[in-house]
């Protein structure tokens, strides 16, 4: 007889997680966490979380109990035809199981605090000139094509553009379900390896572009004292760095203690430019913080993939193989085209695999 049953282990986490969640409960009911919002979204989050895993535990015990039945009745049973009917429901039940006990398995997985949030990506020019920001400006198509597959929405916050229609600097939020969670293995160096259009002796020539994914703080997350912060403001020259105006729209904010500097323009009004200003400047800073939590991570893990050190090179962008690879996980895909279109998803999948291979070990 072959043996299946509901393991001890699975039976002591839905033991503790159903005494977590009681405990929450009884959290709720106290008035002190209601003056908390960080502490009442936190709790709020926890619960919702523990709600699904006991449910798909819930769901593995109802189903490992029907097995056993099955198998029980396989042992028993005269009949050959339904012997047979029963054999096949033993199929399908371990098929449903094996499929229930992965996705149990992902709920279990360890998550990043910051996966559910929404992003702030900044795309800079780094090394090689006008090549490098015309390739500054096919991640940000690049990225912009991606998020639109997702159905994320996509907003740009602030541009430079070069003469030739490449990217000086750009900064974006995007929001949507999960984006932190695809999109945080992006920061970091981009290399490109190709022949420019201007080079007229056909020598490849090697530029880069550095990309930054912060999740987005909320101001519940990171609050700036007034006193920190000094704020100008300047003429703008409109939305894409076109249309220069007569008015004072421009906003410039400087973090004294820490000396970051945060511009926007993107919009026609003042008090939305700094409202958007504030919002970089938050998650910047949240990015701070979370940078001094990494350290923690193991040395092992940072070394095997990078969670986007923007000294890292990551990635390279070789035109003439048509070829990209994955300097972290040494791996590569082709049809350069394709994922310059936003055909993103094969490379994100491999990245999280072997993070969660890491995870396991």
């Amino acid at each position: 007889m072959e043996k299946v049953f509901y393991s001890k282990k699975m039976l002591e986490k839905l033991s503790q997680f159903q005494e977590e969640i009681k405990k929450i409960e009884k959290d709720f009911q106290n008035p002190k966490i209601f003056s908390s919002a960080k502490k009442m979204k936190e709790l709020s989050k926890r619960y919702n979380e523990l709600k699904k895993i006991i449910q798909e535990l819930e769901k593995l015990k109802k189903i490992d109990k029907q097995l056993k039945n099955t198998q029980k009745l396989i042992e028993e049973e005269k009949n050959e035809e339904l012997r047979k009917i029963a054999k096949e429901d033993i199929e399908k039940l371990k098929k449903e199981k094996n499929d229930l006990e992965e996705k149990i398995k992902e709920l279990l997985r360890p998550k990043d605090e910051f996966e559910a949030k929404d992003i702030i990506m900044e795309i800079r020019a780094g090394v090689g000139g006008d090549e490098a920001e015309l390739f500054a400006a096919d991640l940000l198509r690049m990225y912009s094509k991606y998020a639109e597959k997702k159905g994320w929405q996509l907003n740009l916050l602030d541009i430079n553009r070069s003469e030739l229609g490449g990217v000086k600097e750009a900064i974006l939020e995007i929001k949507g379900k999960n984006v932190y969670e695809n999109l945080k293995y992006e920061s970091g160096v981009h290399r490109v390896q190709r022949i420019p259009e201007t080079e007229k002796s056909g020598r490849i020539h090697t530029s880069t572009a550095t990309v930054a994914v912060l999740p987005k703080a909320e101001k519940i997350d990171i609050k700036i004292n007034p006193e920190d912060i000094r704020i100008d403001t300047f003429l703008s020259s409109g939305p894409g760095g076109q249309g220069v105006q007569t008015t004072y729209s421009g906003v410039r904010i400087t973090h004294l203690p820490t000396n970051i500097v945060v511009t926007c323009q993107s919009t026609r009004s003042q008090i939305q430019n700094k409202e958007k200003a504030l919002e970089i400047l938050r998650s910047r800073l949240f990015a701070l913080e979370k940078e001094k939590r990494d350290k923690e991570i193991s040395q092992k893990r940072k070394e095997q993939i990078g969670r986007g050190e923007r000294t890292e090179k990551i990635r390279t962008y070789n035109f003439p193989q048509d070829r990209v690879t994955d300097h972290r996980i040494k791996k590569s895909w082709h049809n350069i085209s394709n994922i310059l279109d936003g055909e993103l998803e094969e490379i994100i999948t491999s990245l999280k695999e072997e993070e969660n291979k890491m995870i396991k070990e």
